[in-house]
């Protein structure tokens, strides 16, 4: 027994190290590819359908602030101010979802960039233990600038289309750097389900996000707002 726990407590302590030790170099180097991304690749290859995945890394000045405001007015608008989670929002999730067969969640943008880079999708207990655990390891290590940088360098915004360099490129025809508000509005609409909605051919519904999304990002500030996260 006692080398039993011996054993345990090296594998514990391994596996904590490797942990700490990723999110250390991902403070500094880009991100190459996502575990989402990995996820998507062996769910091709597991259903025989074609998959072409477009990634480009760059670096937040090279992308318009436009769309970092999008994100956190439509997905996380506590994300100045929080350490990880957004109890608030959580606490109402959890109320609406114990009446609704509709369910809401509450993911912060920290936990998101925490899920879709070291984790994958899915909805057991132990997925979302870890994604808690890689969100605190992201918000002690990594500045909010950081996690806003990854974040918009590896989101999902489609299927196959990863970041806001290739989402940007693919959808408009130019560079991350260059996107109006309007278009980076649109972009950060259909992150509840990129592989649902559409930004090529936005649904009414979308186009309703687009401008609420727009309406959202004049009312936190604008530009000044992904500015401000410098401090």
């Amino acid at each position: 027994m006692r080398r039993v726990l011996v054993a345990l407590g090296w594998a514990v302590g391994l596996f904590l190290g490797l942990n700490i030790l990723l999110v250390l170099v991902f403070r500094f180097v880009p991100v190459p590819v996502s575990g989402l991304m990995v996820q998507r690749r062996i769910e091709s290859w597991s259903s025989g359908k074609p998959y072409a995945s477009r990634h480009r890394w760059v670096p937040l000045e090279e992308i318009s602030p436009s769309l970092g405001v999008a994100v956190i007015a439509a997905e996380d608008q506590t994300f100045p101010d929080h350490f990880g989670f957004d109890w608030q929002a959580i606490e109402k999730a959890v109320q609406h979802n114990e009446h609704s067969r509709r369910k809401r969640g509450a993911s912060t943008v920290s936990q998101q960039t925490a899920k879709n880079l070291f984790l994958w999708n899915s909805r057991s207990w132990m997925r979302k233990g870890l994604e808690a655990w890689f969100t605190l390891l992201i918000e002690v290590g990594w500045s909010k600038q950081r996690i806003l940088e990854v974040y918009l360098n590896i989101v999902e915004f489609g299927d196959g289309v990863y970041g806001a360099e290739a989402a940007a490129r693919t959808y408009f025809g130019k560079p991350a750097k260059r996107m109006t508000p309007s278009e980076a509005a649109l972009l950060a609409a259909v992150l509840p389900n990129p592989r649902k909605f559409r930004v090529a051919a936005p649904s009414e519904y979308i186009r309703g996000r687009q401008a609420w999304i727009l309406n959202q990002m004049r009312q936190l500030g604008g530009a000044q707002l992904v500015k401000d996260l410098e401090g």
